[in-house]
C-alpha cells in the first residue's frame, strides 16, 4: 500500500472516531440539566434525577457490551468498512432521537439504540488501523486514535454548551417529537455524522480479512492467558474510573461547586485537550525514557492520586488543575493498553479489540452506577473510592505485567 493511500485511510478512520466522540462530548456537560428538565416535565420525583442520570449513562455502554463482540466478528468476516457505516447510521439516528426527545422514555430509547450501533465504530475502527499498521508503529497509531477520541471530547462540550444557549426562539412539535433550542447541538451532530457517512461510503476502501471466517471456539489457552487478563483488568479499571468521574463531575459541579453547564464543559474540554496533546507525545517519545509497562504503572499512580486529591479542592482553578493531572495519567495508560491488545494476535485483531471494548463497557456500566450511589453519601466519596481502586489495582497487576503473551 502506498504511503499516500495509507494516510488517506488513517485520516478517514480518525475522522469517523472524532465525529462519534464529538456527539458523545456534546451530551456530557448537558446530561444532568437535560435529564432534570425532562424529569420535571414528566412530573417525576426530583430525588430520582441523579438516579436517572446514572442509569442513562450506564445503559448506553450496557448495550455496547451486548453487541460489540458481534460487530467485531462481523468485521472479521465481511471487512471493517460496512460495519463502520452501520455504526455511523446508528449514530445519526441516535442524535436525532436525542434532539427531538420530549420525555425520559424517548431519551432512554435513543441511548439504547445508539449503544447497539455505535458499539461497532471505535473497536472496528481501531482494528482497521491495526490492520494497515506495522507492529512497531502500533502504539503511535493507537495514540492518534486516542487523539481523535479526545478531540471529540474537547470540542463536544464546547459546541453543546454554545449551541444549547443560542438565542433561537424556535419551538415546533411533530407528533411525539419536539424541536427547541436544546435540540440544536444534537441536530448539528447528526448532520455532521451524515457528512462523514457520505465521505466514508465513497472514499474508504474495505479492509477484508484474507483468512476464512470460522465459528470454532476460542482456545482456552487464549482465554486463560494471564497477560491478556491483566490487560483486560487494567482496561476495565481505567474505563470504570473515567466514566465514574465523567458522571459524578457533572453532578458534583452542578450541586457542590455551583458550576453551570459551560463551566462543567470547560472541565471536560481540559481533560480532552490534555489527552489529545499528550497521547501522541508519550507514544512517540515515552519509550525512550521508560517502557510501555512502566508508563502504564506511572499513569495508574497519577490517576489514582489525582482522584483522591480531587474533592479537597473547591476553587475553580485548582479543580481544573486536578482534572489536568487526572488526564495526564489517562494519557500514559490508554494508548499503551490498546497497543498491547492489538499485538496479541495478528489473525483475530478485530475480535481481540472487541473483547477489550466489551471489558471497557462493563466498566462504563458500573462506574456511573457506583458513582451516583456514592455521591448520595457525600460529594467526596466517589473520587476517593475510585482513586483507591486504581492504586490497589496497580499493586495487584504490576507483578503480572512481567509476563509475556505467547501465541
Amino acid at each position: 500500500m502506498k504511503r499516500k493511500e495509507k494516510l488517506n485511510r488513517i485520516f478517514l478512520i480518525l475522522l469517523s472516531l472524532f465525529v462519534v466522540m464529538l456527539g458523545y462530548g456534546i451530551l456530557l456537560p448537558t446530561l444532568p440539566y437535560y435529564t432534570e428538565r425532562l424529569a420535571l416535565k414528566d412530573n417525576l420525583d426530583s430525588d430520582l434525577i441523579n438516579f436517572h442520570i446514572g442509569l442513562l449513562t450506564s445503559i448506553y455502554p450496557l448495550f455496547q457490551l451486548l453487541f460489540v463482540v458481534v460487530w467485531g466478528k462481523l468485521s472479521d468476516k465481511y471487512g471493517r468498512k460496512p460495519i463502520i457505516i452501520c455504526g455511523l447510521v446508528g449514530f445519526i439516528i441516535m442524535q436525532l432521537l436525542t434532539g427531538f426527545s420530549t420525555s425520559l422514555t424517548m431519551l432512554y430509547v435513543a441511548r439504547i439504540f445508539g449503544g447497539i450501533f455505535t458499539s461497532s465504530i471505535i473497536p472496528v475502527s481501531n482494528a482497521y488501523l491495526s490492520d494497515i499498521t506495522l507492529a512497531k508503529r502500533r502504539t503511535k497509531i493507537m495514540a492518534w486514535s486516542g487523539v481523535a477520541i479526545s478531540s471529540g471530547v474537547i470540542f463536544g462540550p464546547v459546541i453543546g454548551g454554545f449551541l444549547s444557549q443560542t438565542p433561537l426562539h424556535l419551538e415546533y412539535s411533530i407528533g411525539v417529537l419536539h424541536l427547541d433550542r436544546f435540540s440544536v447541538p444534537f441536530l448539528f451532530s447528526a448532520m455532521l455524522g451524515l457528512v462523514v457517512l457520505i465521505i466514508i461510503s465513497k472514499f474508504l476502501r474495505n479492509n477484508v480479512h484474507i483468512q476464512k471466517f470460522t465459528t470454532k471456539k476460542i482456545r482456552s489457552r487464549f482465554l486463560l492467558s494471564k497477560y491478556f487478563i491483566v490487560l483486560l483488568l487494567l482496561s476495565f479499571v481505567m474505563q470504570f474510573v473515567v466514566t465514574l468521574f465523567e458522571t459524578v463531575f457533572s453532578i458534583y459541579g452542578k450541586d457542590e461547586l455551583s458550576f453551570n453547564s459551560k463551566q462543567v464543559g470547560i472541565g471536560f474540554m481540559l481533560c480532552g485537550s490534555v489527552m489529545a496533546i499528550l497521547q501522541p507525545v508519550f507514544a512517540t517519545y515515552g519509550e525512550k525514557i521508560m517502557s510501555s509497562k512502566q508508563q502504564i504503572a506511572l499513569g495508574l499512580l497519577v490517576t489514582g492520586g489525582s482522584l483522591i486529591a480531587f474533592p479537597f479542592f473547591n476553587n475553580g482553578i485548582y479543580v481544573y488543575a486536578m482534572i489536568v493531572i487526572f488526564a495526564i495519567g489517562g494519557a500514559l495508560v490508554t494508548p499503551n493498553l490498546l497497543s498491547a491488545v492489538s499485538l496479541i494476535s495478528k489473525k483475530n485483531t478485530g475480535r481481540n479489540i472487541s473483547i477489550q471494548s466489551s471489558t471497557n463497557s462493563v466498566g462504563q456500566i458500573l462506574g456511573p452506577i457506583l458513582g451516583v450511589w456514592l455521591i448520595s453519601g457525600g460529594g467526596y466519596y466517589p473520587f476517593v473510592v475510585a482513586g483507591i481502586i486504581v492504586l490497589a489495582t496497580m499493586g495487584l497487576v504490576l507483578p503480572l505485567l512481567k509476563l509475556n503473551y505467547k501465541t
